[in-house]
């Protein structure tokens, strides 16, 4: 069993990540009446995190929460006893399980871990990992990019489907693979309804799928849309899964969904949008920088005061 004390320290944890880390005014992300709830795979606590547009209440307000996203994050997760211990003989636990409500602070000063692998100095902006929001420090204007040679080509697949509300019942596959991300169209399929998790089945293929809108379709040829993006060279850096591509041609908002043959390197990734991109040299971004500032000095894996009042 895990979860038994295996060391003592000289002096006691400073705290847990997600805890307030002073009284300065602090300010919570206004939500609709539907939200927040943690997206798929849970949100855990004490990290950054965006919320996801496209799934929305009946106001039109975003209703999930994730660890991954693109663009500015949305807020950091702070902690309130709200996560839960899931897993038989599990000591501990910082996920706050899926469809579970939340909330999400936007100001104020709260201890987070440097899961960078320098040490962190007051001043130093806070960085959210795109892939999993997970902070690391750098100077303003620095984030961690790579560079690659690639191009990206239109892709499909078919599927036999019918949806009820927002579950997608996918009975057989023509061609291809689903991902979660891609863009699904067919006949009563509302414009712009995109797949959000797989809920069981064959991964990828027949199965259900919850997607992003209300809706009642009955069986008929579904085509879901994405991208595949195919790395030639790499410059510099890695690729991941969350990581956002940016280069001539390329569409606003494009991101690594899934992996095809590439792990890092050379190889296919699944990006959405659709889009067809000839091969050019492509920067790929896998974290964003924030508003949130160290206050407080430390090494890899140690906790971090952060604040949202900067110095000055």
């Amino acid at each position: 069993m895990n979860g038994f004390q295996t060391q003592v320290n000289t002096q006691p944890a400073p705290a847990v990540a997600g805890d307030f880390c002073d009284g300065n005014p602090r300010a919570f992300v206004d939500a609709g009446p539907g939200g927040l709830i943690a997206g798929p795979d849970g949100v855990t606590v004490g990290r950054f995190a965006w919320w996801d547009g496209a799934k929305v209440d009946a106001n039109g307000a975003p209703i999930l929460v994730r660890n991954s996203g693109i663009g500015p994050v949305t807020g950091i997760v702070h902690r309130e006893q709200q996560a839960l211990i899931t897993g038989y003989l599990q000591a501990s636990g910082n996920v706050i399980p899926e469809g579970f409500q939340m909330s999400l602070m936007n100001a104020g000063g709260i201890w987070l871990v440097n899961d960078g692998d320098s040490d962190v100095s007051v001043g130093q902006k806070a960085y959210a990992n795109y892939a999993d929001g997970k902070a690391t420090f750098a100077n303003s204007g620095a984030p961690s990019t790579a560079s690659v040679t690639g191009a990206i080509a239109a892709a499909t697949a078919v599927v036999t489907g019918s949806i009820a509300d927002d579950v997608l019942t996918v009975t057989a596959v023509t061609s291809g693979k689903l991902y979660a991300g891609a863009t699904i169209s067919g006949t009563g399929v509302a414009n712009g309804t995109e797949i959000i998790e797989q809920i069981d089945g064959t991964p990828g293929g027949a199965g259900t799928y919850s997607v992003s809108g209300s809706q009642t379709v009955a069986s008929t040829e579904i085509t879901a849309h994405f991208g595949t993006l195919t790395v030639s060279a790499v410059g510099s850096g890695a690729l991941a899964v969350g990581d956002v591509l940016t280069g001539t041609g390329v569409d606003d908002d494009t991101s690594i969904i899934a992996l095809g043959t590439g792990t890092g390197g050379t190889g296919t990734y699944i990006v959405k949008p659709s889009q067809t991109v000839s091969s050019t040299t492509l920067t790929v971004g896998s974290n964003v920088e924030t508003k949130w500032t160290a206050m407080s000095a430390g090494g890899p894996g140690e906790l971090i005061k952060v604040s949202s009042y900067p110095l000055g």
